[in-house]
């Protein structure tokens, strides 16, 4: 049975889910940041999934990605499946802008997470739900 990871339950907040995927926010406001979550038991890569799965997370990345850049005005979008430390397959979708914390750099590893203040948690999760509401099931 599909278990969303203990360490990405620490440390995100819940928009909603998608026809594959859990959808996340990042709980970091120093950067707009989704992960997309396939419901899949012991899926650590995206060749693991199905290819019909494989081309539903790629629809779903995809509109997270555009619809993030037109909401944030993203300079560029990082998208990537890293699991390096958590093993369960996740997609980062991270906002970026020259002038962000850790620009050009990746945003793993430059300084501490920023966790969002209920008001502004609740105003990012609003933005959010918005945007993606097409696709939220």
């Amino acid at each position: 049975m599909y278990e969303l990871h203990p360490q990405l339950q620490k440390d995100t907040i819940r928009i909603g889910q998608f026809e594959l995927s859990d959808v996340l926010l990042m709980n970091d406001e120093r950067y707009p940041w989704v992960i997309l979550v396939p419901r899949r038991v012991n899926v650590r890569e995206i060749h693991q999934l199905t290819e019909t799965e494989q081309q539903q997370l790629l629809k779903e990345s995809s509109f997270v990605a555009k619809a993030m850049t037109q909401l944030f005005s993203a300079q560029k979008m990082n998208v990537a499946a890293l699991g390096n430390i958590v093993e369960q397959l996740h997609l980062h979708h991270v906002a970026r802008f020259t002038s962000d914390a850790s620009w050009p750099k990746p945003v793993w590893g430059i300084g501490q997470a920023a966790p969002y203040s209920d008001v502004a948690s609740k105003v990012m999760l609003s933005q959010l739900e918005r945007v993606l509401g097409d696709y939220l099931i």
